[in-house]
């Protein structure tokens, strides 16, 4: 049943491909086999890899940034987090990492009281990149990247 509702037979299932990526076991070899995994696409709010969401790498020591990486979401790991099913996305390492940067740094200023319109402008000043396509962080990007 889980590979159906993944979405294909034996080789096209999603844990298959996962498999053959070289991912063995782990949450999202799980979250497949589940059918909780729809997809081998990269789920994260802004995708940067060049060949799009489907493209991935094999799984290598050290991963690529085009490997497949359990994003801890919607609870950062830092914040408490587990890596289990209901709080993972399938991400790229490197898309991952560029999220995780963001929140981070969001994070942390919005507990020392900042509002989103310094946020944006703490970011800038940094010279964070903001997401592809835009050249300045703006107080509706930093709640849009902070919660998405």
């Amino acid at each position: 049943m889980a590979k159906a509702a993944a979405g294909g037979g034996e080789d096209g299932s999603v844990a298959d491909q996962l498999r053959k990526l070289g991912l063995k076991k782990g949450v999202l070899v799980r979250m497949a086999e589940r059918g909780q995994l729809l997809a081998l696409r990269c789920e994260m709010p802004q995708c940067y890899h060049h060949k799009g969401r489907g493209a991935f790498d094999p799984v290598t020591t050290p991963r690529t940034k085009w490997a497949p990486s359990p994003d801890h979401y919607p609870i950062l790991k830092s914040a408490g987090g587990q890596l289990v099913a209901e709080n993972v996305r399938l991400s790229h390492v490197w898309c991952n990492n560029r999220d995780h940067g963001w929140r981070t740094q969001v994070r942390t200023l919005l507990a020392k009281d900042k509002s989103l319109a310094e946020v944006a402008e703490a970011l800038n000043r940094k010279g964070v990149s903001p997401a592809h396509g835009t050249n300045r962080w703006t107080a509706a990007m930093v709640r849009k990247a902070y919660v998405s």
